[in-house]
């Protein structure tokens, strides 16, 4: 694609972002949350694509007829009033009986939230009725989704942040992952599908002119799949998944409903790309290999965990371990705690450096999630198997600091992909990491020296920010306004989490970080 033609998609895709989020701001004053419009948004758009697919004369097997036609657009929009709200809502319940199709995971647990008929209308005729979501390719619509998802995101009254993942930092990610053809790739915490998306759209972008036919069919038919505990989210997942060409309306559902702590995995992935749960408490234990049981009264019995713990974090670490497949590699994002939390938390860490070769830590800086008091790192690691004698499969840890002197905010300073650059460049995709070099940011570690630091705590620094020492320095005080309130509910989660470990009933406002932050 030219700079002319990308600066036109972009301009395009800004435009319809624009005119989506007016119609937002006009059912918001109907009592409509953005999650709540985006929802109702993806119905009408399912509905209008499957009309254009079954309508386009250059389908495979003729008209193909996705929904009923009693079901279908033209019988939406043919109606007004009264009469377009009553057929909207048996149209809802109808497919909602479609368990483990596209359609169905759209459809599930749907209702009309659109209590005033003439919205609804102007919605059906004035805004999806006047695109066409299909013919024109994916890329421009299923961007303008996102985009929409990305402002719904701001959104902290609902919440809506805590499933959006920053672009940029899942763009950086991708670009030192490299997936490619042959990869099985599956985000098990995929909120709107970010890592997924991202990961499809590398691969078209880099190896799609060598594709064969099969091998792209293969792409959107269970090479890449993910898995979101809540229904409404796993709606806005696969909606997005659809308008970015991944998957058929009316084919296997790639998003799948589910806990996926419950059990263990049913397949494995040569890539796995996730950004879990955040939130510390957990209402289950997750019983490991060495038996120990929590307080809590609900428990999963995982005998491919090793540890036992209601930390989240934690399990979803252990989790990832066992969905990978032999050889296969992982970036996941992680709270701090990960790395220096004891008694659990030095158990799992052990095992990925003995097991798993921990290769490269990226320590994040605050004020890029829109859950409050996260301070995150990147873990990436890959699967291998035993090695003679012992011998543990982490030789060199290389952990680059991207939080020292970092700053950044939502609005006025946010995360761009090139402030991510020069860890992109340091890491060497697809290069051998024995060609690494040592920077101020970017430092190399022995297994021997990490197995013996106190608990094999592998929260590591070791830089110094200088606008703590020089009054010139000092940030705009918007950011340090944020980083404070940032160090405020990071503190207070750590102190929820202590309460909670030590038996006290720790009050469902303490824990202020969201209890789910996804892609």
């Amino acid at each position: 694609m030219t700079s002319a033609s990308s600066a036109l998609a972009h301009a395009q895709t800004d435009t319809l972002v624009a005119k989506l989020w007016n119609y937002c701001n006009v059912l918001r004053d109907n009592g409509l949350s953005t999650i709540e419009y985006v929802e109702q948004l993806s119905y009408l758009l399912f509905l209008k694509m499957a009309d254009e697919i079954a309508s386009d004369p250059f389908t495979e097997n003729e008209a193909k007829e996705i929904v009923p036609a009693d079901c279908n657009w033209k019988s939406l929009a043919s109606l007004k009033g009264l009469e377009l709200e009553i057929h909207y809502r048996e149209i809802l319940a109808e497919l909602a009986k479609n368990p483990g199709t596209t359609l169905g995971t759209i459809f599930a647990k749907s209702q009309n939230r659109i209590t005033e008929p003439s919205l609804l209308e102007k919605l059906v005729v004035d805004l999806i009725g006047r695109e066409e979501w299909t013919i024109q390719g994916t890329d421009l619509k299923g961007d303008a989704y996102e985009g929409l998802l990305a402002r719904g995101a701001e959104d902290t009254k609902t919440g809506a942040g805590q499933y959006f993942t920053p672009r940029a930092l899942i763009d950086a990610i991708i670009d030192v992952m490299q997936p490619g053809p042959e990869d099985t790739i599956t985000d098990p915490a995929c909120g709107t599908g970010g890592f997924l998306i991202a990961a499809h759209h590398y691969i078209r972008k880099h190896h799609m002119q060598n594709l064969s036919r099969d091998q792209r069919l293969a792409m959107g038919a269970g090479r890449i799949w993910g898995n979101e505990l809540v229904t409404g989210t796993a709606r806005l997942a696969a909606m997005n998944m659809l308008l970015h060409g991944i998957g058929d309306a009316d084919g296997p559902s790639l998003i799948t409903v589910s806990d996926a702590l419950a059990e263990t995995p049913k397949k494995h992935a040569s890539l796995v790309l996730a950004n879990p749960p955040f939130g510390k408490k957990s209402a289950i234990t997750v019983i490991g290999t060495d038996g120990k049981v929590d307080r809590e009264d609900i428990s999963y019995d995982r005998q491919d965990f090793r540890a036992t713990t209601t930390n989240k974090q934690l399990n979803f670490l252990q989790h990832i371990m066992s969905l990978l497949e032999m050889n296969g590699r992982a970036a996941v994002v992680l709270p701090d705690n990960v790395l220096f939390e004891g008694g659990a938390g030095e158990k799992v860490r052990r095992r990925l450096l003995d097991e798993f070769d921990l290769h490269t830590i990226l320590r994040l800086p605050t004020g890029i999630f829109y859950a409050g008091g996260v301070k995150a790192n990147v873990l990436f690691f890959e699967k291998k198997p035993p090695r003679s004698g012992g011998v543990p499969n982490t030789t060199k840890l290389w952990v680059y600091d991207f939080r020292t002197a970092k700053h950044f905010t939502l609005k006025q300073h946010p995360l761009r992909r090139a402030d991510l650059e020069e860890f992109v460049q340091a890491y060497l995709p697809g290069k051998p990491r024995t060609e690494r070099k040592e920077s101020e940011r970017f430092k190399c570690f022995d297994y021997v020296e990490l197995i013996a630091r106190d608990k094999v705590n592998l929260d590591i620094t070791w830089m110094r920010d200088p606008s703590l020492d020089d009054a010139e320095s000092l940030l705009p005080p918007e950011v340090i306004a944020q980083e404070i309130i940032e160090d405020l509910q990071a503190a207070l989660n750590e102190f929820a989490a202590i309460a909670e470990a030590l038996g006290a009933d720790v009050p469902a406002d303490a824990e202020t970080v969201e209890e789910s932050t996804a892609s």
